[in-house]
Formats: structure tokens, C-alpha cells, sequence
């Protein structure tokens, strides 16, 4: 029998979204790369949507991308979250560049966590992510990065 809290949705990328699920959602910058500054006020706005909107159990902000490990707050739909965080983001950023314009592609990949070693899989990659683009020689104290054991869930 389907899950009937299943959605597929499709633009470019296809969506599938489940009640409950935890996500590995990544998104890219549209041109350019931000400054460190730029990654920590992302990641701070990221931090400040946790536990409110969603429960974010990991997140890196690099140069060029974003990942995370998030699940919705059940009140919040994967897309409404992702328009809030990119729009508050790029607002915050053009605010510090004195400079109007998109910076966020419009599209973000996701995937729902099936299992726990998928969820550990993820979380290793994104930990791993600064370390193999030689941008820390610690990934724990990489500027971009955010963790929160208390997030930590996988839909069984």
C-alpha cells in the first residue's frame, strides 16, 4: 500500500516529500562565491530557524553550496522552509553587499534519509566536505560548520 503522506512534485529536479521525513538537502550559489562572512550569516540564519521550523541536525555552508540534514516541523513543508531560508539568506547578504540580486539558485536538491546508515552517510559527507576542498585541516572547527546531535533522526 502507498504511503498516502507521500508527495512527488517535479520542476527540474524531481521532490518527493514525506510527514515527518528527515532530509539531505543541498543548494548552490547562482554565480560567485561568498565570502567567509557571507557563510557565517548564512549559517547563522540557518541556526535561527532551528527548532522553529525545523530540527537541523547538520549543516555546512561552503563557498559555493549549502547541505543540510533537516526534518520539518509538521506545521512546515519542505519548500516553504527552503524559500524561507534562501530568501532570508540572500536578503541578508545583499544587505552586506550594498548590492540587490539573486544569489541562491532557484532549485535545491533533496532526498529523503531512509535508514540510519544513510543518515550517517550524509552526515560523514557533509563533515568531510571543507576537509577535501582544502579549506580546514579540522573539519569540526570549519566556520561553515553546524552540528546538533539533538536534531539527529531518521524516519524508520
Amino acid at each position: 500500500m502507498e504511503d498516502e503522506s507521500l508527495h512527488i512534485t517535479r520542476r527540474h529536479l524531481p521532490h518527493w516529500t514525506i510527514n515527518g521525513a528527515t532530509y539531505f538537502v543541498t543548494f548552490r550559489t547562482r554565480n560567485g562565491t561568498l565570502t567567509v562572512r557571507e557563510q557565517q550569516l548564512t549559517l547563522e540564519h540557518l541556526k535561527e530557524g532551528n527548532g522553529k521550523y525545523y530540527d537541523l541536525t547538520a549543516a555546512v555552508v561552503m563557498p559555493d553550496h549549502v547541505h543540510l540534514l533537516l526534518t520539518p516541523k509538521e506545521e512546515y513543508s519542505l519548500s516553504r522552509i527552503m524559500r524561507g531560508i534562501k530568501g532570508a539568506s540572500a536578503r541578508r547578504i545583499n544587505a552586506m553587499r550594498h548590492h540587490p540580486g539573486p544569489v541562491w539558485q532557484h532549485e535545491s536538491y533533496d532526498r529523503i534519509m531512509r535508514d540510519e546508515d544513510e543518515l550517517l552517510e550524509k552526515l560523514e559527507y557533509m563533515l568531510n566536505n571543507p576537509l577535501k576542498a582544502g579549506l580546514t585541516d579540522d573539519p569540526h572547527r570549519y566556520h561553515g560548520w553546524y552540528y546538533d546531535e539533538r536534531g539527529y533522526s531518521c524516519r524508520e
